[in-house]
């Protein structure tokens, strides 16, 4: 007889919660009249989250193919958003960095992102949220974890 998966588990709760979270946010971006598809708000984001990243770890932090970040940044840097210069440890590899017309774009993402999780975790408690917040960074370092000793295995 075929086990059925349980759709309470904690692999396919986490899968479901990311796509209703990702489908809200990019409705609300939409609505904002920004002029940016969902995943160019994504990579704008992604590219906001340091100082400057190269685009195969803007990429990989994404979980998307390189080719499809470059078709986002092309179009993210033709607006003045971001700008691509070579990386002065691998002339190959290009680093992305956001200008300064990227902030009120940027500003007005986090607005929207801001206004999300407060809808969202409005019925949790400050106390439940920074337990569900603290179980999923324990899960998140759990997963790093795993995949580190996985390449170590790998290159023994």
């Amino acid at each position: 007889m075929l086990t059925k998966p349980d759709p309470d588990a904690l692999g396919f709760l986490l899968t479901d919660v990311s796509r209703l979270l990702r489908g809200e946010l990019e409705r609300r971006i939409v609505a904002t009249g920004l002029e940016l598809t969902p995943a160019e708000a994504r990579t704008l984001l992604h590219a906001a989250h340091g100082e400057a990243s190269r685009q195969t770890v803007i990429a990989e932090r994404m979980g998307v193919d390189p080719m499809t970040l470059s078709g986002n940044l092309d179009r993210l840097e033709a607006r003045g958003l971001i700008r691509r210069e070579p990386d002065p440890r691998d002339r190959r590899a290009k680093i992305v960095r956001v200008t300064d017309a990227a902030e009120p774009v940027l500003n007005e993402i986090m607005r929207v992102s801001v206004e999300m999780r407060s809808d969202m975790t409005a019925s949790f408690s400050t106390e439940e949220l920074a337990q569900f917040r603290a179980g999923l960074k324990r899960i998140q370092r759990a997963l790093l974890d795993m995949r580190q000793d996985c390449g170590k295995g790998a290159s023994a």
